[in-house]
């Protein structure tokens, strides 16, 4: 009889989950996703209930994976909210089950796993498709996620100067106070961007914040923010402009504003890359729409299972 769910909470998430064990995981699992491979990956579109009341939305991403072994979903809410809001923009739990007897494995705080494996996967998305001389980075967002991207993105690139802008001073001051290295304040998204080499966007926005008139040719943009068939972070030009490449093909069609409101084609996933059945055009301006998946939640959960349970034997 299996015993009770292991309950790990996001200080204790925070101790388990590195990016040196967790990029080369998630560029596994998009490689498998891509490969369209049921043993592999199972993994629907995310499925979404509208919360009109909150103005927001709660989405279920499950996951199989049969060949490691690994049954997961995550529920998540994310909302829109006012500028100046102190209610979160999201809340995640994740949890792993015995995929042979259906039981709780266990059940962790998902808020982490999201920021990181997100972060990863944009990094992933640079790794693959920016100029390899790349010098300047700019991020539009200052909240978590701008704060997670930035910690990969220094720690897996040289960048030389680093740009941050939000839509509040608040925001830009509580982002450098938590920040390690050197940053650039911009008054402006379009200071922060004019000769950029890679562009992060991880703001609230439901309106274009990021167009292609002030974007570099051959600059790398990795849009996470957006996530609503109906919003928008970037413009028609940039859209149309850019190859455009995504975590999920599906997932991009069906809910990315940017995708469907532009009309933009998606070119290829980050997996298909990865997989080499698509190349990585580095000397073209590109976009890697990110939108998040389950099967990165069940990779990173299950690494997170995995230490815990380590930690746990060696007490």
């Amino acid at each position: 009889m299996a015993g009770p769910p292991a309950v790990i909470w996001e200080r204790e998430v925070e101790g388990l989950l590195r990016y040196r064990e967790l990029v080369p995981r998630l560029e596994e699992a998009l490689g498998k996703f891509s490969s369209r491979d049921p043993a592999e990956v199972i993994q629907p579109v995310r499925t979404t209930v509208p919360l009109q009341k909150h103005h927001g939305f709660m989405g279920l991403m499950p996951t199989y994976m049969e060949n490691k072994g690994v049954l997961c979903t995550k529920f998540v809410c994310f909302y829109k909210r006012e500028d100046g809001s102190n209610l979160p923009s999201t809340q995640a739990t994740v949890v792993l089950l015995d995929p042979e007897y259906g039981n709780v494995k266990a059940v962790m705080d998902g808020e982490l796993i999201t920021r990181m494996r997100t972060a990863a996967v944009s990094a992933i998305s640079a790794k693959l498709l920016m100029c390899p001389e790349a010098e300047v980075l700019a991020i539009l967002g200052t909240g978590a996620q701008a704060l997670s991207h930035y910690n990969v993105f220094t720690e897996m690139f040289s960048f030389k100067e680093v740009r941050v802008w939000s839509c509040t001073g608040q925001g830009s001051e509580r982002f450098c106070r938590s920040v390690s290295g050197p940053v650039t304040v911009c008054v402006s998204a379009e200071e922060a961007v004019r000769g950029a080499d890679v562009i992060v966007t991880v703001t609230r926005c439901t309106e274009p914040v990021l167009f292609g008139q002030w974007v570099k040719p051959g600059a790398h943009v990795a849009a996470v923010g957006a996530c609503r068939p109906n919003w928008r972070e970037l413009d028609d030009v940039l859209m149309k402009e850019a190859v455009v490449y995504a975590d999920s093909r599906e997932g991009a069609l069906t809910e990315s504003g940017d995708v469907i409101l532009s009309g933009a084609e998606v070119f290829a996933e980050l997996g298909d890359v990865i997989n080499g059945t698509k190349p990585a055009l580095r000397e073209k301006t590109t976009v890697f729409k990110s939108l998040g998946m389950g099967v990165e939640d069940a990779v990173s959960a299950q690494l997170v299972f995995d230490q815990w349970e380590a930690k746990s034997c060696k007490s």
